[in-house]
Parts: C-alpha cells; structure tokens; sequence
C-alpha cells in the first residue's frame, strides 16, 4: 500500500468535491473551478470533510498511480482555494520584460523579437520590467508556462545572465586562465 496514497486529504472550506460514475472529479472553490479523470482501478470515498483514494488491489499499474494521483488531486484542492505562482527573473543588461495583450515580449538579448504567447488560465505580471510572476489555479499549466520562459534564455555558467527563478542558485564557473601564467 502506498504510504502517502493511503492518507486522507482534508476539504478546506468553501470548496465543492464532486465524483461521477466515469471517475471523473470536479473541484469547485472561490478561485476557479478543476477537474481530473481517475484511471481504472481507482474510487474515491468522501467522508464529511476527508477524502480517500482507494485503489482496486486487482489493478496491477494502479499500484504505482496511487501517490501521483493522491498528490494530483492534493494539487486541485489547492488550486481552487489559495492558486499557484512562480516568480522569475531576468538577471542581464537590457534584460526586460513586457506585456502586451495575451502575449509576454522578452528582451533577453537576441537580434529577432521574442514573443510567448499566455495561456487563457494563466496570469503573467511583469514587475519593474525585470521580475515576472506566473499565477494560475492548475499547478501544472503554471509551472510548465514558468518553464518554457525560462527556457527562452536559461541562465549561463559564467556571469549568471539569463532567466531564472526567484529562488535558483546559478552555480558560477571560473573563466578561462591568464595566458602566460606559469
């Protein structure tokens, strides 16, 4: 049995679980509305305010499901109530950022322009043109925006320009020796 699978997960206030005959889930709360399709094998039972994941020990992948879905549905439950962000920022001489309708305009140094375009349940805000904050309800959709724009410029060895989340450590290289050092 899976350790972490098998422990009850706690609905906060305000928020409305839901589970269909199909095994679909749908989570409504103040900051939005998720859902999330349970593979063969699963069920969950709603106890009051406590939810279990429960798995048909018959199932043979559902075993190595049990955490990630637990952990998934755990992603939900927040999602819906309190929401996701992730702060990056742009470290480099003439290094900004902008907004421009649905996309986000970074100037990271290339000679043609660099355009990503947002996601609809997304969220970008671009503080001082240099800091960048990705909001969202799905945790998933929010880090995989997160990471493909820093992926536009990941952060170099050598001086540390480049794009990087708030919380990184670019582990600096040293340059190249003195010629004619003995």
């Amino acid at each position: 049995m899976s350790r972490l699978g098998k422990s009850p997960l706690l609905i906060p206030k305000g928020v409305d679980v839901k589970a269909t005959k199909e095994g679909a889930l749908h989570f409504k709360g103040p900051k939005g509305a998720l859902q999330i399709q349970l593979p063969a094998g699963f069920s969950l039972k709603i106890d009051g305010q406590t939810l279990v994941l429960e798995r048909d020990e018959k199932v043979a992948p559902a075993k190595a499901l049990h955490g990630l879905y637990r952990s998934l549905i755990k992603n939900r439950l927040v999602g819906v109530t309190e929401g996701f962000e992730v702060k990056l920022t742009l470290i480099g001489v003439g290094y900004r950022a902008n907004v421009q309708g649905n996309k986000l305009d970074l100037q990271v140094g290339f000679s043609h322009p660099t355009a990503l375009a947002i996601p609809s349940s997304v969220q970008v805000l671009v503080d001082k043109g240099t800091s960048i904050v990705v909001k969202g309800i799905n945790k998933d959709e929010v880090g995989q925006f997160a990471a493909s724009i820093r992926a536009v410029k990941p952060p170099e060895p050598y001086k540390g320009k480049g794009i990087r989340y708030e919380d990184e450590y670019v582990r600096k290289k040293e340059g190249k020796a003195a010629k004619g050092k003995a």
